[in-house]
């Protein structure tokens, strides 16, 4: 039923800037702690960055600094705004959602991930 659309990869020279958005459809959107996770070819996927249904925010200790994740519950999106990017960002990125109304109910989502390319 939930559905998790990002946008705005693409191709950055390193120190460049980059905003990714991912735009929610088919739930409640205020309620879900939504999050941004990235894999990098032969790696694991990792947990970039999140921000919680209380606005409350976490990063990677490798973006801290340079990322900024952020959500507007009225036109259910989040945004992902990443500056000084390193080669080593280079990965597809996803986005998340989770919905834990009780310890025996929880849900999640993702999107189909978005490619991003630091390199000159």
């Amino acid at each position: 039923q939930v559905t998790l659309v990002e946008s705005g990869g693409g191709l950055v020279r390193p120190g460049g800037s980059l905003t990714l958005s991912c735009a929610s459809s088919g739930s409640i959107f205020s309620r879900d702690d939504m999050a941004w996770y990235r894999q990098a070819p032969g790696q694991q996927r990792e947990l970039v960055a999140s921000i919680s249904n209380d606005f409350s925010t976490n990063y990677a200790d490798s973006v801290k600094g340079r990322f900024t994740i952020s959500r507007d519950n009225a036109i259910n999106m989040v945004y992902l705004q990443m500056s000084m990017l390193k080669p080593e960002d280079t990965a597809v990125y996803y986005c998340n959602a989770r919905y834990a109304p009780a310890v025996e109910y929880q849900f999640s989502f993702w999107g189909q991930g978005t490619q991003v390319t630091v390199s000159s």
